[in-house]
């Protein structure tokens, strides 16, 4: 079918499909911090849990189906791609919070906490390429162990919100979660329906992902482009597209805990891409199958989300052209691995 077709078709639907993804991420934040405020969940859990998870569907399925394809760096590098790409994202909203910040103002042990998780679920795939090529039914060990330290993550992240040890200094600029006032017409929309809502634009954000892979894949062979390039650039930048959408509208809105914990929970749920790609992958481990250029983009997320912790600890008030000093890392880092991808790793 996607063969069949002439390239302008292809690019237009590739354009369709992540104008899609763009539209329902845009939606999904409003119903995002409702739910936050009606379950009583809080903003940095809804955001790391459902907001993370939901707006990274397209890119789950993406992975997905490069890897039935047998495609193995395009469902590698669009996996660990996004997460870099997510993590620039909370720098490009410092920008549009003038006030102070952003790592200062939402300041949430939460969030920190679930950083260090994400630094320990980035190593894991180092461990299965340093390892011997064991697969149990063609599945790596590790695979097994990223969902476990996932969930783990997630549990004592909950007890880090509910009983913390640590207290983030509270100042001026801090803004606290606490639950909006709604208007009569949000009121009288059930919970159950905001879910439902939720849930169809999810649906519709996985067809928009399969139709993206099925079609980067085609564009790549056509084009003679690095599936990795593709995958790291392309497919996981715009699938990327709602947490971009979804962390400046909360920021803009004063939900900085579910802007921050957003991309944070975003990208430990993209680390269960690899996960779902190893399984879909039939012909071996895929972490074995894959390249330096791949794991290049695993190291690069590893220093962003260092340098990311790392501000949310420091809580500095001011940096270069009111944003922090790691939003302006964060920027340059991730430049430099754009740059050094089309300088080493070509096209």
């Amino acid at each position: 079918m996607w063969g069949s077709l002439p390239t302008w078709a292809l690019v237009a639907g590739f354009l369709a499909a992540s104008s899609v993804i763009f539209i329902c991420g845009l939606r999904m934040t409003g119903l995002a911090d409702k739910l936050a405020d009606r379950t009583g969940l809080g903003e940095a859990i809804v955001g790391a849990v459902l907001l993370g998870a939901a707006t990274s569907l397209g890119g789950t399925v993406v992975s997905i189906t490069a890897a039935l394809d047998g495609r193995a760096s395009l469902a590698f590098s669009n996996s660990v791609g996004g997460i870099a790409a997510q993590t620039v994202f909370l720098a490009v909203a410092d920008m549009f919070y003038r006030r102070i910040n952003l790592e200062h103002a939402g300041a949430d042990l939460g969030n920190v906490f679930q950083g260090l998780v994400l630094i320990v679920l980035l190593t894991l795939p180092f461990v299965a390429m340093t390892t011997p090529e064991v697969t149990i039914w063609a599945v790596h060990p590790v695979s097994f162990v990223i969902p476990l330290v996932y969930g783990t993550g997630l549990l004592a992240g909950r007890t880090v919100r509910q009983s913390p040890m640590w207290i983030p200094t509270s100042t001026d600029e801090t803004r606290p979660d606490r639950p909006e006032d709604e208007d009569a017409a949000s009121r009288a929309e059930s919970t159950g329906r905001l879910f439902l809502i939720f849930a169809l634009l999810m649906l519709l954000m996985g067809t928009s992902g399969y139709a993206i892979a099925k079609i980067a894949s085609e564009l790549s062979d056509r084009m003679q482009i690095s599936e990795t390039v593709v995958g790291a650039l392309a497919t996981a930048v715009v699938t990327s597209l709602p947490e971009l959408v979804t962390t400046v509208a909360a920021v803009r809105r004063g939900a900085l805990q579910l802007a921050i914990g957003g991309i944070i929970g975003g990208n430990t749920f993209d680390t269960l891409f690899l996960v779902v790609s190893d399984v879909a992958y039939r012909d071996g481990s895929l972490y074995h199958a894959v390249g330096d250029q791949d794991y290049f983009w695993i190291v690069t997320a590893l220093l962003m989300t260092g340098i990311l912790t790392a501000g949310l600890i420091l809580r500095q008030r001011e940096g270069p052209g009111k944003i922090g000093v790691e939003s302006a890392l964060l920027l340059l880092v991730y430049a430099g691995a754009v740059a050094t991808q089309f300088i080493v790793g070509g096209v």
